[in-house]
């Protein structure tokens, strides 16, 4: 979760005014667009002056992601056929240190540049073996060969020492990417390979330049298993204790399947793999070979979870890829019920959504020519990739489903058991709305809604209880804040069938109140508010409704929270009186400061809020809800698999990890209502 950004408005008449005068200035300043007007930027310093270009931000996420584009150059010698092991060390003083025994960053000099291969790869955009004819690399992730310059030129300094044709080779780079003098062999040596250690550059990394050490491992976890057989090691050495974690699975996907299922009750104990490659074009007369891997598992859930990959990129857009293996799940799996007599004559077909219910699978890709759309990787767009995955898992499917008609019937039992709780659930909404309970095109009578109906400046408070939204509705701004009520818990809808969830009255309130329907047919364009606001009380019940909204959200709204429109609020913990003023503290650190700020006695009384009932509406409009004050969590899914996971450990049946997680992080607890 990460704060929301305030951005000031014009406050008068007069300042409005004034801006616009500016912007007619600026665009007359304009009207003399001539060469001079063009700035060259040489080098990395591109990099330096728009690093959101490359790395999408200057957050923690961006400075994570400089460990991922190195990890990614060694990952590439691994699909190459030459690395078995990468290690990545969080060094003391927050620098990374990336090792691999591939090939070795070459070392001789290449032509057009003039310059040895590791101080071009360094230094020079889009140099890399990645491009063109006689590339050295079959596939490649990362940033298509910016990854290793634009590490350099967002670092304060980096080292490179090369492992290659005998001997040890030496470079540093300082000050955003500058080489001291050129590259020097330092020893010999009958090793390859490359370690790259690097600083991020503070300028330019402001909000912070710390690692997060889970953070690191989970990614590499994730590759490791996306990638069988090769070997990567994480080391954490600021501590007192090293950290050590080694990942190595031989299984590959059926392996992340399993892990990703650990704590959800499979109806069988077969893992359904899929592979297979073939031979396409990918431009000037060349070919390449594509490879593709599924694999798949049911479990007794009703959600699914279903996870893609191209070259080790998680595309969690989907694209061609997922098309393809829904084509084929839906044609094989009608087929083989129509012919074991699953679905009778007259029945209509399985649909995809019948049988995603309770499926885990991994879609992963390996491709020589990938075609993204968008800047960020999140959806694969090769056509020749969805006929492809249709016809190896069609392929395989069925063979898989006539071998072992066993599973077979289980599988295809789940599935009409989905069908059938989806005929039941649209008869159980038809019948709701013939009588009243459930007209989507009717707002909920609970709703105080907002009079602007431009959803980019609408605000939804989803707010605990009565007493709080009747202070909400009174203190809001009625312009652009809206205001629906919970009465008490909403269904936990990671054990509910979808039936229940329709008969949810709050949950239907909801639906109607956001306005862009529900899974799977959600329409996130059609939603009525681009903030949707959770506003619960700072207790155990507060925090248990909180999690079971965002769990909703999660499994039926889920670009909700993948495009940015969940927040939830933070209402003040502490209120102090003093000589006539109130201030407010929303933790036990800010509560500390504002005492000796005010220089307030040992003992002085101040208020600590139990419930959001306890404010007026003046005081919940001060703290908690005006855009010029409040402080409120925008909810990101930064890693859609651990989300998955934390959802199924936290809301499942199975008892066994939440107590994990209670013991974990009970330590953490503080001011508990009980």
């Amino acid at each position: 979760m990460e704060e929301e950004k305030k951005l000031s408005n014009p406050s008068s008449e007069n300042e409005i005014s004034e801006v616009g005068e500016n912007e007619i200035a600026y665009e007359k300043a304009d009207e003399h667009y001539t060469a001079t007007n063009i700035q060259v930027l040489e080098g990395l310093e591109a990099v330096r002056k728009r690093p959101g270009m490359y790395i999408g931000t200057t957050a923690s996420p961006g400075l994570h992601h400089l460990v991922w584009e190195i990890v990614d150059n060694a990952i590439d010698e691994a699909l190459a056929g030459y690395c078995t092991e990468v290690a990545v060390t969080i060094n003391k003083g927050d620098t990374i240190t990336v090792t691999d025994n591939g090939r070795g960053i070459p070392v001789d000099t290449v032509a057009k540049s003039g310059l040895s291969g590791v101080e071009t790869v360094y230094t020079i955009l889009h140099a890399g073996g990645k491009f063109g004819e006689g590339g050295g690399y079959k596939v490649s992730g990362g940033l298509h060969g910016v990854g290793a310059s634009v590490v350099n030129a967002l670092s304060s300094w980096l080292e490179v020492t090369v492992h290659k044709d005998g001997g040890i080779y030496f470079l540093r780079f300082e000050n955003g990417g500058h080489p001291v003098g050129h590259l020097q062999r330092i020893g010999d040596t009958d090793k390859t390979g490359t370690i790259v250690t690097f600083k991020p550059d503070e300028t330019i990394f402001q909000e912070t330049t710390v690692f997060d050490y889970s953070t690191i491992r989970d990614r590499l976890r994730q590759v490791a298993y996306l990638n069988r057989g090769i070997r990567i090691i994480v080391k954490d050495e600021r501590g007192e204790q090293e950290i050590k974690e080694s990942f190595c699975y031989e299984g590959g996907i059926k392996e992340y399947v399993q892990f990703i299922n650990h704590n959800k009750t499979p109806i069988f104990d077969e893992i359904i793999y899929c592979e297979g490659s073939e031979i396409v074009e990918i431009g000037h007369e060349l070919t390449g070979q594509v490879y593709a891997e599924v694999a798949l598992q049911y479990n007794d859930g009703y959600t699914s979870s279903i996870f893609s990959f191209c070259n080790n990129v998680n595309t969690h857009e989907g694209g061609t890829h997922e098309s393809g293996f829904q084509m084929a799940m839906v044609r094989v799996i009608n087929a083989y019920a129509r012919q074991n007599k699953f679905l009778k004559d007259n029945e209509d077909n399985l649909t995809y959504d019948d049988i995603k219910e309770g499926l885990t699978a991994i879609i992963s890709v390996k491709h020589p020519n990938p075609q993204f759309e968008g800047q960020t990787k999140t959806k694969l767009g090769n056509s020749e990739v969805r006929k492809i995955l249709s016809q190896i898992v069609g392929d395989q499917l069925n063979r898989f489903l006539l071998e072992n008609p066993k599973v077979a019937k289980i599988m295809l039992d789940k599935i009409i058991m989905a069908a059938n709780a989806r005929i039941a659930s649209r008869k159980a909404r038809d019948e709701m709305r013939r009588k009243g309970g459930l007209e989507l095109t009717t707002l909920p009578g609970k709703l105080a809604d907002c009079s602007s109906k431009d959803p980019t400046v609408c605000e939804l408070y989803i707010v605990e209880g009565n007493s709080a939204g009747g202070s909400a509705k009174n203190g809001r701004d009625r312009e652009t804040q809206a205001i629906l009520p919970l009465r008490g818990k909403i269904l936990n809808v990671e054990k509910a069938q979808v039936k229940r969830i329709f008969a949810n009255a709050e949950i239907g309130n909801m639906i109607q109140a956001i306005g862009g329907g529900i899974d799977p047919n959600f329409d996130v364009s059609k939603i009525r508010y681009h903030k949707i606001v959770i506003m619960t009380d700072a207790d155990v019940d507060g925090s248990h409704i909180r999690i079971l909204l965002l769990t909703f959200f999660f499994r039926y709204m889920r670009p909700l929270i993948e495009q940015g429109y969940v927040y939830i609020a933070q209402p003040p913990l502490y209120k102090v009186d003093y000589h006539n003023k109130s201030y407010y503290a929303y933790n036990d650190e800010q509560l500390e400061v504002l005492k000796k700020k005010l220089n307030l006695k040992p003992g002085y009384p101040f208020q600590r809020y139990k419930g959001l009932g306890e404010m007026d509406a003046q005081q919940l409009w001060e703290t908690t809800m005006d855009p010029n004050n409040r402080k409120m969590l925008r909810v990101t899914i930064d890693d859609a698999i651990k989300a998955e996971t934390v959802f199924t450990d936290l809301m499942g049946d199975n008892v066994e990890p939440r107590k994990d997680f209670i013991h974990q992080n009970a330590k953490f607890v503080k001011n508990l209502d009980i």
